[in-house]
């Protein structure tokens, strides 16, 4: 029986200088943003942050993605570092201290699941082209330097397309005390590479 090869199921033609190209043409970037901690705010600043993001939401002319990724902590990394610093005292109390925290720190993860949480914004655009100009035609490789050069002129529209609705995005969530930052290419190939390895080790994408 003839399998289809998994990259036939992933909707991603291109990652082109932090763009996802898809397959129909369409373009996507992705930020990352950070969390704030809602339940230890008073009631008027939840009110506010409430506010501000409805406000937000009302402000948009297009549409937008929120992804949130759970994934359990791999303090493993944490632990190693843990115990190089304990190779490296030459104090004993100190090596006693270490040594107590690797055990409380182990204990602790080993006896519950401590998961952390990213959170994704993905920003659409859509490009319409003039004269039933193609947009995945352009995008594939050609040896016609116009229609290089068109290729080229319209990757470079999209792309200042995206980057102000990313700076829409960036404006409206930053009233709610949230900040932004956009996914580069190597990024991205990450992003999904864990998306469909769950398996891997996981650690967050850092800021």
């Amino acid at each position: 029986m003839k399998t289809n090869p998994s990259q036939d199921f992933v909707p991603i033609s291109e990652i082109r200088e932090g763009i996802m190209i898809l397959k129909d043409g369409s373009m996507r970037a992705v930020v990352l943003a950070t969390s704030i901690n809602f339940a230890l705010k008073s009631t008027e600043e939840q009110e506010s942050v409430i506010y501000q993001f409805q406000n937000f939401l009302n402000s948009l002319d297009f549409t937008v993605q929120i992804y949130v990724q759970s994934r359990k902590l791999d303090i493993r990394p944490y632990v190693a570092l843990l115990e190089d610093r304990l190779r490296a005292q030459t104090s004993d109390l100190m090596k006693i201290q270490i040594s107590e925290y690797i055990m409380f720190i182990k204990g602790l993860t080993e006896g519950s699941s401590i998961m952390t949480k990213s959170f994704f914004l993905t920003v659409p655009y859509a490009p319409t082209l003039n004269a039933g100009r193609n947009l995945s035609n352009l995008l594939k490789k050609k040896d016609d330097i116009t229609n290089q050069k068109n290729k080229n002129d319209d990757f470079e529209e999209v792309k200042n397309q995206i980057e102000q609705r990313i700076s829409v995005v960036e404006q409206g969530l930053s009233r709610c005390g949230v900040k932004i930052a956009r996914l580069g290419s190597e990024e991205l190939v990450e992003l999904f590479y864990r998306i469909f390895n769950p398996g891997d080790a996981e650690k967050p994408i850092k800021m």
